[in-house]
């Protein structure tokens, strides 16, 4: 486990830059906002994906499709991955928007 300055080092950019990505997108059905530490993606009907700094377990969590997901910072991959399934953080945001779509769509790093 990576120490808590680590995780904030990490966990918080990584939001908003997800924040930024997805912002980039330029979505009309899809708005997405952070506040503090907990980003929201919300669609036109009303539905709400939560992307979420979860400090304690020093983990990146999701909440979408009636799933969630665990992510950890993996060092060697440098990137935070989904605990249980090996999911990737910006894959899996991007796939479980692309679902609600019904299109692709690919988040890109600024």
């Amino acid at each position: 486990m990576i120490s808590e300055r680590e995780y904030e080092e990490r966990a918080y950019p990584e939001l908003r830059a997800l924040l930024r990505a997805l912002d980039d997108l330029e979505l009309d059905e899809v708005e997405a906002e952070l506040s503090s530490d907990i980003l929201n993606i919300e669609f036109e009907d009303g539905s709400v994906y939560v992307v979420n700094s979860h400090r304690a377990a020093r983990q990146i969590w999701m909440a979408a499709n009636r799933t969630a997901w665990h992510f950890d910072w993996v060092e060697a991959r440098q990137a935070w991955i989904d605990d249980k399934r090996g999911e990737e953080l910006w894959a899996a945001v991007a796939a479980a928007i692309a679902e609600r779509l019904g299109r692709p769509v690919q988040l890109k790093r600024s």
